[in-house]
C-alpha cells in the first residue's frame, strides 16, 4: 500500500469516525428529548388528575356546606317554633294563673259576704253578717236622704228580720225617730220604750227618753211629757238630754 491509500484510508477511517460519533451523539438527544417529553406529559396527566380530585373535593366541601347551612336553617326553624311554643305556653301558663287568682278572689268575696264582720254603732262593737250590716245603713241611708217613710219600713223589717242584732237597740232608736217624722207618735213611743227596756244603758237611750217626752207634747199629753222629763234629769243627769229636759220643764210649768 501506497503512502497516498494509506493517507486516503486514514481520512475515510477518520470521517466514519466523526459521523459514527455525531450520529450517537444525535441519538443521545432524541432519547433525552423523549424521556423529558414523557416527564412533561406524566406531569401534566399528575397536575390534571390532581385538579380533577380538587375539583371533586371542592364540589363535595360545597354539597356538604350545603348540608350543614340546611340542617342550620332546618334547626333556627325549629328553635324559633320552640321559642314560640315557649312563649305561648308561658302565655297560657300566665292566663291560667290570672284565671286561678280570678276565681280564688271570687270565692274569698263570696265568703266575705256570708262572714261576720266587726262593726261599731254607737260606742259599741259587736259582730254582725256582711247582710245585716247592709240591710241596717240601707234603711239608715234613707232616713239621712230624709225618706222618712222608706226608713220607717226599713226599720221595722229589719227589726223583724233580726230580732237578736247587736244593730237593733240603733234600729229602735231611728224606727222611732222615722214614725215621729211621719206623726206616727204612739208607735214611736212604743219604740223608744222598747229600746229604754232592751237596752237601758245604750248611749242613745237619754235621747229616747227625750223623744218620748217630744211625742207626748205633740199627743198634748203635758202631764205625761213633765213626767217622762223628770225622770230623765233622774236617770241620766249627767247628759246632754237632761240638759235639753230641763229646759223643756221649765217651759211647761
Amino acid at each position: 500500500m501506497t503512502a497516498m491509500n494509506r493517507s486516503v484510508l486514514a481520512a475515510a477511517l477518520a470521517a466514519a469516525s466523526l459521523f459514527s460519533a455525531s450520529a450517537n451523539a444525535a441519538l443521545f438527544e432524541d432519547d433525552e428529548a423523549r424521556r423529558a417529553i414523557l416527564d412533561l406529559r406524566q406531569q401534566v396527566q399528575q397536575q390534571r388528575e390532581d385538579l380533577k380530585r380538587a375539583n371533586d373535593e371542592n364540589a363535595s366541601l360545597r354539597r356538604s356546606l350545603l348540608d350543614l347551612q340546611n340542617q342550620i336553617e332546618a334547626l333556627r326553624s325549629e328553635l324559633a317554633q320552640q321559642r314560640g311554643s315557649g312563649e305561648q305556653l308561658m302565655r297560657d301558663i300566665a292566663e291560667l294563673q290570672k284565671r286561678q287568682k280570678d276565681i280564688a278572689q271570687g270565692v274569698d268575696d263570696r265568703l266575705r259576704k256570708f262572714e261576720p264582720v266587726q262593726v261599731n254603732v254607737d260606742g259599741r262593737e259587736f259582730s254582725a253578717d256582711p247582710a245585716e250590716q247592709r240591710d241596717f245603713e240601707a234603711a239608715l241611708g234613707a232616713f239621712r236622704r230624709g225618706d222618712f217613710v222608706a226608713a220607717q219600713s226599713g226599720f221595722a223589717d229589719f227589726v223583724r228580720k233580726y230580732p237578736s242584732s247587736g244593730y237593733k237597740p240603733t234600729a229602735l232608736f231611728w224606727l222611732g225617730n222615722a214614725q215621729y217624722a211621719n206623726r206616727d207618735y204612739r208607735g214611736a213611743i212604743a219604740n223608744f220604750r222598747a229600746l229604754l227596756q232592751q237596752a237601758p244603758d245604750h248611749p242613745r237611750a237619754p235621747e229616747a227618753v227625750l223623744s218620748i217626752a217630744n211625742c207626748q207634747i205633740e199627743l198634748k199629753d203635758n202631764a205625761s211629757a213633765k213626767r217622762t222629763l223628770d225622770d230623765l234629769v233622774k236617770a241620766y243627769p249627767q247628759s246632754e238630754a237632761a240638759s235639753a229636759a230641763r229646759e223643756r220643764l221649765a217651759r211647761l210649768r
